[in-house]
């Protein structure tokens, strides 16, 4: 039997002090040394990192370590030791014998005792002593100790072991993490040009899209990093389109730049029918985002004086691209040649928004400056009666606004997460359809899913039936047809499943036209007036950039234009490539800007209604961010009779719909891919959702995790598609706003203090911004999970606030709690903070934290699942 003997009274002549949360990355150096022979006393390092990382036990194991004290002094020594403490507690101990291996004899097991201190032992000259370090972990996680020998002098030693189950040792990095070299460049000045295909042929607008070339003395001030006069001095009316189109000059720059992380080198093309077939890591990720009609350059990997040639994409799979070269190059291939890639970025996108910017020139003051106006807006506004039975006050008394508008300045509807926003824009659109025959109203959203979410809403209320003949879904060529709900596809225009924009005498004649942002320029350029819109709304607003918000509004606009925004400035804005530009200008959206100018700044109800009814999520999850970002007026409207709470056994307080599960993990990354993944939080997210589903009351589409690195993405899809779990949502916080499950469970992976504070250094990653940490826990209707180490989520001001909001209502399970610190008040609409999904670019990495953030290999977040799925390409 083996038997563990306590400290007693030995451990009181020492200092007994809390070790607290100790960071391995810390440690690296240290548990990887050999001792010096040098030293008087030698002891050596038990469990001893490989390649940078602690080593691995599985659950339910014991791991076993000699420790060796050598003395090479002339005089005999004494030797005091103790395990000075653990992390979790009592899970390492000490022994004079190497502990017998399991399923040995009764014998060799009676003999063994354990220790948490050894007392004296006389080590004789050149004499070595072994002792033996075991762990015996009861769950995953980080598992911590230190040791302490008095020999003459204190010499500490500090021990990691991570404990994992089968998952997490699945997911294991079978590639070391190194940096991905620069990839060699070939001239594309000359090229063989490609075979296009026939969608993009020919076609003839009204209004053609301008090239819109970058200025060379303005590419040439940007490449220098010198910023251009146009944006110092802010932004006035006078510089209006100068001043965002020097910003977007930037943001293209960048973009171009990102491009150049996903050019390939020796590579193959496999012949596919009259097709060339790549295949692209990351394509099913949009890493990079390419669609039909998107070309690469091609070039013989080891022929310096091979010509380039241009391939054009014709068809996009899950990871693969099939391309149509000049016909010598696709006679001449071989399957077995090598090859050089280049991507390209697809200027169209911008090209739209230096037309939009230009279009801008010509829309009244009060549209752009609304607080220059020098009338004050009065509304009349009759009693409504509302289609849908289901508005509170605010919201009717928004519409009535709306309907008794007669033109700029922009309304605003200003909602807070599940406050039906989106709801009080369908009830004024069909409240304009059914009471007024010339109403033509232009419907816009960010994205494609958030644009079907609009028409399903619209075509969802029965009591007005809207014409399938007056109302339009318009998507781009690029959209691919099998991406639209088969109910919808009758609402859209499209030619052997090809969308297409109907001709302008079909145009006029629809009520309702829905579109993304983007893609409302088609209108524009079928030749669509200024003023045919009596009514333009733009749902999300708070996601676009001003210059993309213009898109639907500039071309369209006179001044009895009524223009609706919709937004929450308090959720996540656009995503800028460029952080120059972001920094400048780019990152504020057209609402927000809208909501520093008077009289919108003071709620003035004739430019602004705020929403403050939620009826998502339980009032427990709403109190926080309530507290935070909406000055406490969130009022919490959902029927909590039926709560999925009730039947969730390992809650602790279970009326209390928030755990903050803390656990103390390994943030890793593989091969050259500089995202970061956490497996251990991977295993303890797969273990909570078979808790959660065990019961019955819960379906896996009731479920979704966020989590902000890519790769943890891709590891949790991987073990929960192992566990034949694919209908749980994975993703990041950008694809989930907008969005709602009854279960979130939010995956933190940052479990290291100096990768945390390179994050916040550089305002990137999930903890460093406040609009982020706000979509992501009001995505919640019934139960709020958190799985995180509370000693690096601590360090920021919102996760500090959850986590002890949790711990004091008694809802903290977990490794041991940190300090409680105290932060200065915040204004979160104060964090300039990168919105960025994915926060590791190479050019921002540890190894390079010294040099400027604006190289070749940055990588591009995602904005939406959607993202870029309306291009136009002509």
């Amino acid at each position: 039997m083996m038997d563990t003997v306590g400290d007693d009274n030995w451990g009181n002549e020492w200092e007994k002090r809390d070790i607290g949360f100790i960071d391995f990355e810390d440690y690296k150096s240290e548990c990887s040394y050999n001792p010096s022979e040098e030293d008087p006393v030698q002891i050596s390092f038990p469990f001893p990192f490989i390649d940078g990382k602690p080593q691995s036990v599985s659950v339910g194991e014991t791991a076993v370590d000699s420790i060796t004290i050598k003395n090479t002094t002339r005089e005999p020594v004494e030797l005091w030791s103790k395990i000075y403490a653990s992390t979790p507690e009592n899970t390492f101990t000490l022994s004079v014998m190497k502990p017998p291996s399991p399923g040995s004899d009764s014998g060799t097991n009676r003999g063994f005792v354990e220790f948490f201190t050894l007392e004296e032992r006389m080590i004789q000259p050149g004499q070595t002593l072994t002792i033996w370090l075991s762990c015996k972990p009861k769950g995953i996680g980080l598992h911590t100790t230190v040791l302490q020998f008095d020999v003459e002098d204190r010499i500490e030693r500090v021990v990691f072991l991570l404990a994992e189950d089968k998952i997490s040792q699945s997911l294991a990095s079978k590639r070391p993490y190194s940096r991905g070299g620069r990839k060699k460049q070939f001239s594309v000045d000359k090229y063989v040009v490609g075979s296009r295909p026939a969608r993009y042929r020919g076609q003839i607008y009204q209004n053609r899209l301008p090239r819109y070339d970058i200025p060379n003395h303005i590419r040439e001030l940007i490449e220098r990093k010198q910023i251009p006069d146009a944006i110092t001095d802010g932004l006035t009316l006078k510089n209006y389109t100068s001043f965002f189109k020097t910003l977007l000059i930037m943001e293209e720059i960048q973009l171009k730049e990102d491009m150049r992380a996903y050019d390939m080198e020796n590579v193959t093309l496999m012949r596919k029918g009259l097709y060339l077939s790549l295949v692209v890591p990351g394509l099913a990720e949009r890493r990079p985002s390419l669609v039909n009609g998107d070309f690469i350059f091609a070039k013989h990997a080891y022929e310096d004086t091979s010509s380039a040639y241009q391939g054009f994409i014709h068809r996009v799979e899950a990871d693969e691209v099939h391309l149509k070269f000049a016909s010598d190059f696709q006679l001449n291939h071989r399957d077995e040649n090598l090859y050089n890639v280049q991507f390209t970025y697809n200027r169209v996108n911008m090209r739209r928004l230096y037309q939009a910017t230009d279009a801008a020139q010509e829309l009244d003051t009060e549209f752009l400056f609304p607080s220059e106006s020098s009338g004050i807006r009065l509304i009349e506004s009759n009693t409504l009666v509302p289609i849908s039975c289901n508005l509170n006050e605010e919201q009717m008394c928004s519409i009535e606004k709306i309907l008794g508008l007669k033109g700029a300045p922009p309304y605003l509807i200003y909602g807070p997460p599940g406050t039906g926003k989106t709801m009080t824009l369908v009830e004024a659109i069909l409240q304009l359809y059914a009471t007024r025959e010339d109403a033509r109203l232009l419907v816009c959203a960010p994205s494609n899913s958030a644009a079907d979410h609009l028409l399903e809403k619209i075509l969802g209320e029965k009591a007005v039936e809207v014409r399938e003949n007056e109302i339009f879904r318009l998507n781009a060529p690029s959209r691919p047809y099998e991406d639209v709900n088969a109910d919808h596809i009758r609402f859209c225009f499209f030619d052997e499943q090809i969308f297409k924009c109907p001709p302008l005498a079909a145009l006029v004649c629809y009520r309702i036209i829905i579109s993304t942002y983007m893609s409302a320029s088609l209108i524009y350029a079928e030749g669509v007036d200024r003023g045919h819109f009596s009514h333009i709304f733009l749902d999300e607003a708070g996601q676009a950039s001003e210059p993309e918000s213009m898109v639907p509004i500039s071309s369209y606009c006179k001044k009895d234009t009524v223009v609706v925004l919709a937004g929450d400035p308090m959720q996540l804005g656009p995503v800028i490539y460029s952080r120059e530009a972001e920094t400048y200008g780019m990152g504020k959206s057209y609402l927000e800007r809208l909501f520093e100018c008077e009289p919108y700044c003071h709620g003035n109800e004739n430019y602004v209604t705020k929403l403050v009814r939620n009826y998502r999520s339980h009032p427990q999850i709403l109190h926080l961010p309530s507290k935070l970002f909406y000055e406490e007026e969130l009022i919490a409207c959902k029927d909590e009779s039926i709560s999925c709470t009730a039947y969730l056994n390992f809650l602790p307080n279970k009326e209390f719909p928030v755990l903050f599960f803390g656990i103390q993990g390994c943030d890793e990354r593989e091969g050259s891919n500089p995202s970061w993944f956490n497996r251990i939080e991977v295993s303890k997210v797969v273990e909570i959702i078979q808790k959660l589903t065990s019961t019955g009351n819960l379906s896996e589409e009731d479920i979704g995790v966020i989590t902000p690195y890519r790769q943890q993405v891709l590891k949790l899809n991987k073990a929960l598609e192992s566990l034949y779990m694919p209908d749980i949502k994975v993703g990041s916080v950008e694809q989930f706003q907008g969005q709602e499950r009854q279960v979130i469970i939010v995956s933190t992976v940052r479990s290291t203090i100096k990768h945390n504070d390179f994050d916040r250094k550089h305002c990137l990653g999930f903890l460093s911004n406040p609009r982020r940490f706000n979509v992501a826990v009001t995505r919640a209707i019934s139960l709020l999970i958190i799985i995180g180490n509370p000693h690096i989520v601590s360090k920021d001001p919102y996760w500090h606030q959850l986590l002890w909001y949790c711990s004091d209502n008694n809802s903290y399970q977990g490794c041991a709690l940190p300090e409680r610190e105290e932060f200065a008040d915040e204004d979160p609409t104060a964090a300039e903070c990168w919105n960025h999904e994915e926060e590791i670019p190479q050019s921002f990495q540890e190894d390079n934290w010294n040099q400027e953030p604006f190289q070749a290999e940055n990588l591009k977040p995602v904005k939406d699942e959607d993202e870029w799925s309306d291009g136009w390409h002509l």
